[in-house]
């Protein structure tokens, strides 16, 4: 059906949306809406490579039996390279049908490589220990369509890659929730450039399908989702032809504005989940309380207080003591309410062939409870039992375990505490400029940051923080970097530079172009990174992997063990009788050791010694301006022996300046300057620039000096680039040539010793000499080098004190080279090689056994990061670079390759002491749970004890990882007004 509404046409993000008030109504449009497509009959297209292809007949066979599958709707064979796209329909057919179609048909499927897939991000819920992630992660892969799955314990969260031909999302929600553990999908797909809007005027299926339909015409709209519930619309949008306003305004246009629409912001899930998961656990404390400290009172307290507690040995019937009843009544909501989720924990893990903490306490708890009972029971039918029951053990066992859970999910929420920081960086508004078409502002409207659109114009005041990332228009300022670089000094900023979305504006005005908005910001990329990094599981995870495996199987066989090394004894009467308390007899005191070791033993506490470091140490490092990509880099770093630099924008700043001009003739200074600034002032070479900076700035201190302002300079005639050599041209009448020595030669141009003095001094110190030549003679000369860093050569003594060896890579000549090693420190250098020679070289390293890490900047050191064991790229580097680095160190300063080794190894520290806290707690505390101690000194571990200590060995581990949050740097680099000091600091 065809809905004609005017006869305008709506345009979308043209030049003229800036130029327009925001979300401006339209007075008419044209909307065509086809007929509503179930959304489950959406197509997918698969490529195979197919064998025995000959000729034509044989593409025509192919196409034939293809088309007589129901959901085949198009196949197209190319015959000369023998491969087949397939459309189809996921309802009616699969790619696995399809392939075993075309075999059966007599045509090999060589390859089956081009298979779509898709990633999705889930929240997972209830999971307590490394059997948990371990079980729920073979769960996953075992689902049909699933290539690789990835939990995290400490971040609660899963990763998985999956062929959309063959399962969704839903599936796999549907699995982790059949294992036994809660699911919320965090993201599908590509989340990049995605928007969620509210929509209003909607309430029925063809208002959604009336907007979808428009939306999806619209230019730079990739694909909608409508939730006709919840009046929702999510589109993902490509930002190079569209955006957020404009996509509002679209729906605003649909059917001559009868639709609105709002953007909507979802709630951050981890930090409602993580309420909610933290006011679950302190609901169940406090529930179980009301029931387990009664409890506790009516059989540990009042009974030691007569006459207070005599009314509890009153006899109801036989041995049926009221304190009896009470203790019954009170434990028993404890055990099957409060402790349900002990039971669905236990039922899930055995059903999956594992077992993890909720098996151990369900074991115990239940020994406690149903022994109560039996004693309850026997009380009840006999007036001559006498038993002790244990019905306060088992409800305060759960009690102190609800509260060990509840004390460890607050200290992991701080766990997370630096990429939460992160988050919040970025402003919530911003102030957009409205402009005409001249360019001049119109009006300025306060929007949302997540409405800010590519190409827009920012006005930030001082005081306030940039939206996104962009390049200043106008204004000068001041923007202090350090929550994002860990730059402390504040960076000027003018027309040309570059800004970071989330940084502070100082002091001055700044109109900013946005370049990056969304997720393609500095800020959501970092976010994104240390996401990525904390699901990774580091190697020495695997650790705690092994011994999970086996850990709860071997406690429960060394209870029983425990049970009957008391109980067996007893009863032949190997130890004295006054060693079984009052109260109590054999198989009771038996029992309670046997409930302790079931209980005492913590698989949680193993399995959460790593991921929790590593959470707290990416987090960070990335608020210190060093991006660690992975548990896996971060377990290398501290490994590292060996150190490779490249030398141009890793040693160097990688910007050419002047250092020093000589004249070599009567020429003045101001003369050859001119000369030079006209005759260089049309090149682009780097060192070209370098020197028009300095010259013009040497010209304007000249000026100043004779306080006059003529600072007119002629422009060249006849220009012409030399490549390799340099630039020629007429500056008036005189013929001027700026380059290096064979430019002389080729125009015969003298070249004295002086002058041949003058480029060996200083080639010697790894500078250029270019010489200028005005009508065939050299005026002079200027000498120009890209700088070291101030801190290189400070930060190759530090590596050389923990015992780093500093190596320089370069594909500049050997002169230089060496030059830049001696200044910086370093003695071993390899110059003159090429991409894969530095590749090579730190492969010759690896093979005498070092771990070797590699520092870079460019896309020459690609090859050489990837070969590293570490590679490290500098944040001002290329994509290329960046992608290729397991480290990023933002600030792009070296001393922060000292930082990541330092915080690789305090945080590898860190791990084995978390081991030594987990593997001692439960060498130390199993023996004296099963009464090592009791025959010498009388001392038992209680199972409700034993409970509590289980409880803050978790809590313990987690609280050791916290402390990394307090890593500082161990050194600092500072200059002073008189000069250069350094100074060494321990953490």
């Amino acid at each position: 059906m065809n809905i004609n509404v005017g006869d305008n046409k709506m345009e979308l993000n043209g030049r003229d949306d800036l130029k327009r008030p925001l979300l401006e109504p339209s007075d008419s449009v044209c909307v065509t809406i086809p007929e509503p497509v179930d959304k489950l009959e959406k197509k997918r297209t698969v490529m195979f490579k197919i064998g025995n292809i000959k000729c034509a007949s044989c593409v025509t066979s192919i196409e034939s039996v293809l088309g007589e599958i129901n959901g085949v709707e198009s196949v197209s064979v190319s015959p000369i390279h023998g491969y087949a796209a397939i459309e189809y329909v996921p309802k009616l057919v699969n790619p696995k049908i399809i392939k075993e179609t075309i075999e059966d048909a007599g045509f090999p499927v060589k390859e089956f490589s081009e298979q779509q897939i898709a990633v999705c991000r889930l929240r997972i819920k209830g999971m307590a220990c490394t059997s948990c992630s371990e079980s729920l992660e073979r769960a996953l892969k075992f689902l049909d369509g699933v290539k690789k799955a990835v939990v995290g314990l400490a971040l609660e969260e899963a990763k998985v890659h999956f062929d959309p031909n063959v399962t969704d999302s839903d599936r796999i929600i549907e699995a982790i929730e059949d294992a036994g553990f809660g699911a919320d999908l965090i993201s599908s797909g590509n989340e990049a450039n995605k928007v969620h809007l509210k929509l209003e005027g909607v309430s029925s299926v063809e208002d959604m399908n009336t907007i979808k339909s428009y939306l999806e015409s619209a230019i730079g709209v990739n694909h909608v989702e409508m939730d006709l519930e919840e009046k929702m619309a999510t589109v993902n949008y490509d930002p190079d032809f569209t955006g957020p306003r404009s996509i509002i305004e679209a729906v605003q246009e649909v059917a001559h504005g009868s639709y609105k629409a709002s953007l909507y912001i979802p709630p951050r899930q981890r930090e409602t989940e993580q309420h909610h998961e933290i006011n679950n656990y302190r609901n169940q404390f406090l529930l179980s309380c009301l029931f387990s400290v009664p409890l506790f009172i009516f059989s540990m307290v009042l009974p030691m207080l007569p006459p207070f507690g005599d009314w509890l040995v009153y006899k109801i019937y036989n041995m049926f003591t009221v304190g009896l009843l009470l203790r019954w009544v009170l434990c028993t909501p404890v055990q099957f309410i409060v402790g349900r989720r002990f039971y669905k924990g236990s039922y899930h893990a055995l059903r999956l062939k594992s077992a993890n903490m909720d098996v151990l306490v369900a074991m115990g708890t239940n020994a406690a409870y149903f022994y109560s009972v039996y004693v309850a029971i026997m009380s009840l039918s006999s007036d001559t039992f006498n038993g002790q029951d244990f019905f306060e053990t088992s409800a305060m066992l759960i009690s102190f375990i609800l509260l060990g859970k509840y004390l460890e999910v607050l200290a992991k929420g701080k766990t997370s505490d630096a990429l939460a920081k992160l988050t919040d960086l970025a402003p919530d508004s911003a102030c957009l400029l409205i402009l005409d078409d001249d360019g001049n502002v119109v009006s300025e409207v306060a929007i949302s940051t997540q409405l800010i659109q590519r190409n827009d114009v920012i006005k930030i005041i001082p005081g306030e923080k940039v939206p996104v990332d962009g390049i200043v228009t106008d204004g000068q300022s001041y923007v202090n970097e350090s929550m994002i670089t860990g730059e402390a000094q504040p960076i000027a900023k003018k027309p040309g530079d570059k800004v970071i979305g989330g940084t502070m504006n100082e002091n001055g005005c700044l109109l900013v172009k946005a370049t990056h908005v969304g997720s393609e910001t500095a800020l959501s990329q970092i976010v994104q990174l240390v996401e990525a990094a904390q699901l990774a599981r580091a190697p020495i995870q695997k650790i705690a992997d092994r011994i999970s495996r086996f850990f709860v199987p071997a406690i429960v066989l060394t209870a029983f063990i425990t049970w009957l090394g008391w109980l067996i004894p007893g009863v032949i009467g190997i130890y004295p009788k006054h060693w079984i308390p009052k109260g109590m007899d054999k198989f009771e005191l038996a029992l309670q050791f046997g409930i302790s070791v079931l209980v005492v033993a913590c698989p949680c506490a193993l399995g959460l010694a790593t991921p929790t470091a590593v959470m707290v140490a990416t987090g960070k490092g990335a608020s210190l301006g060093v991006l660690i990509k992975g548990g896996n880099a971060l377990e290398k770093a501290h490994k590292v022996k060996a150190i490779v630099f490249d030398k141009t924008g890793t040693l160097t700043v990688g910007k050419p300046e002047v250092v020093n001009v000589m004249l070599f003739s009567s020429v003045s200074m101001e003369d050859f300057c001119d000369v030079a600034i006209a005759a260089e002032a049309n090149s682009q070479h780097p060192i070209a620039k370098a020197f028009l900076e300095h010259a013009r700035k040497l010209r304007q201190k000249i000026e100043s000096n004779r306080q006059s302002n003529n600072q007119h300079v002629t422009e060249a005639k006849d220009f012409e680039v030399h490549p390799g050599t340099g630039v020629s041209g007429k500056v008036g009448d005189k013929m001027v040539l700026v380059g290096n020595k064979r430019l002389m030669q080729t125009y015969n141009v003298t070249v004295g010793p002086e002058i041949e003095g003058y480029i060996s001094e200083h080639e010697q110190q790894a500078r250029t000499c270019v010489l200028v030549s005005i009508d065939g003679k050299i005026a002079g000369a200027f000498a120009v080098t890209d700088p070291v860093k101030p801190e290189a050569n400070n930060v190759i003594l530090y590596l050389r004190s923990m015992g780093i060896s500093s190596i320089m890579v370069t594909g500049d000549n050997w002169a230089t080279a060496t030059a830049i090693a001696k200044e910086v420190g370093i003695e071993k250098v390899i110059a003159e090689t090429d991409p894969i020679g530095k590749a090579d070289r730190i492969k010759d390293l690896q093979m005498r056994g070092l771990t070797v890490a590699m520092v870079g900047d460019g896309i020459n050191d690609s090859p050489a990061l990837v070969a590293a064991d570490v590679g490290m790229a500098i944040g001002a580097g290329t994509d290329v670079a960046i992608e290729a680095a397991d480290i990023v160190l933002i600030k792009s300063n070296l001393e922060d390759v000292v930082t990541a080794i330092d915080l690789s190894r305090k945080t590898i520290s860190r791990i084995w002491l978390n081991y030594v806290w987990a593997l001692g707690y439960n060498i130390l505390g199993v023996p004296v749970a099963a009464g090592i101690l009791y025959p010498f000194t009388g001392v038992r571990l209680p199972p409700w004890l034993a409970g509590a200590c289980m409880a803050a060995s978790s809590l313990s581990v987690v609280c050791s990882s916290l402390l990394l949050q307090s890593y500082r740097k161990s050194w600092v680099f500072q200059d002073t007004k008189i000069g250069h000091s350094h100074c060494f600091k321990s953490t």
